[in-house]
């Protein structure tokens, strides 16, 4: 069995399922358009939930609300199961196969052998699309790889098995119906909305903008309340979630960016072009917060002073991220108006 599915390389794996899958079902979609849609930006600081005993540093939604909010808004209709049994999920996968289903699947990056040893850790919500099987071999689509791979189907059970935070149960999601036409402006307008809300308006102090002054604040402290090695452990952390757990880089900001550049198209709506910039802008200041921290972490400058001075930058996106949502959100409401 094997579904002449298209592979595309793209920077985030469940933002590059989504749009991999909606061009084979016939709809052209980037993955900054299906990120965009989706809602994907946002940002959190949970300091007392731990992912690999360090604090939750997200710049994205949840786990699996990308290619859910996407979907609903586009009007596609999905299917999704979980399994306790791995037989029965990896039967249920050769039967979608079988049927010329291309599958989407969660999976824990560290038991996927075609990862590079130094990219395999123990983070379980990893997408990615079966589109076919050869002998006891899967033919994967693996959005951040630049060419299909090959899985072994037990190596692929014990991805879909994986334990710990986030454990996918085996999950497998796929489309079941299209629907007759598409309103991608309206369901862009939906994720530019649902974006704004995320940043500004829920009333937690974890999240938005809010989110990012509690980092600099709590940053600040880290090297006398930690200590120099774990507050330097704590700072190497946030800058992997920022930079290297496939955002594109600066956070997911230059992905969003490259969406409002697509939507001002899209709904001739000529401020998102300049708003497009800014979020550019956004996202250059955050790569500048990275590489500052970068220094700190290779001890090129060291001391409470190097942590409030990237407390400062903290800051500063956050000043610049208020003002972008404030402007975008008052963008789409006078063109809906």
């Amino acid at each position: 069995m094997n579904i002449d599915f298209p592979h595309r390389q793209f920077a985030h794996c469940e933002s590059g399922v989504t749009a991999n899958l909606l061009n084979y079902y016939g709809l052209p979609c980037s993955e900054a358009l299906a990120f965009g849609i989706g809602g994907g930006l946002f940002f959190a600081y949970v300091p007392f939930v731990k992912i690999n005993f360090l604090p939750l540093t997200t710049f994205r939604i949840g786990p699996g609300s990308i290619f859910k909010k996407t979907t609903k808004r586009l009007g596609v209709k999905v299917g999704r199961q979980q399994f306790k049994d791995p037989r029965a999920a990896e039967q249920e996968l050769d039967r979608l196969l079988a049927s010329g289903c291309p599958v989407g699947a969660q999976t824990g990056v560290f038991w996927l052998p075609y990862f590079p040893p130094a990219y395999r850790f123990h983070f379980n919500a990893h997408n990615l699309v079966v589109y076919g099987k050869e002998g006891d071999e899967y033919l994967i689509s693996d959005p951040i790889f630049e060419e299909p791979v090959r899985c072994a189907a037990r190596d692929l059970r014990k991805a879909r098995f994986a334990k710990g935070a986030l454990a996918p149960k085996g999950k497998l999601y796929y489309f079941e119906k299209m629907p007759e036409r598409f309103d991608v402006a309206q369901a862009a307008v939906a994720g530019i909305k649902d974006a704004c809300w995320a940043m500004l308006k829920i009333p937690l102090p974890l999240v938005g903008v809010h989110g990012i002054r509690l980092l600099a604040r709590q940053l600040a402290k880290w090297p006398v309340k930690l200590g120099e090695k774990d507050a330097l452990q704590h700072l190497g952390h946030v800058v992997r979630m920022q930079e290297e757990i496939g955002t594109g880089g600066g956070g997911f900001r230059l992905l969003y960016a490259a969406f409002l550049q697509e939507a001002a198209e899209l709904l001739q709506n000529r401020p998102l072009l300049e708003l497009s910039e800014r979020c550019t802008a956004v996202g250059d200041r955050w790569r500048e917060f990275a590489v500052a921290a970068s220094r700190v972490c290779k001890g090129r400058q060291a001391g409470p002073d190097a942590f409030r001075e990237l407390a400062e930058l903290l800051r500063h996106c956050a000043g610049q991220e208020e003002a972008l949502f404030t402007d975008l959100h008052r963008a789409v409401s006078a063109r809906t108006r």
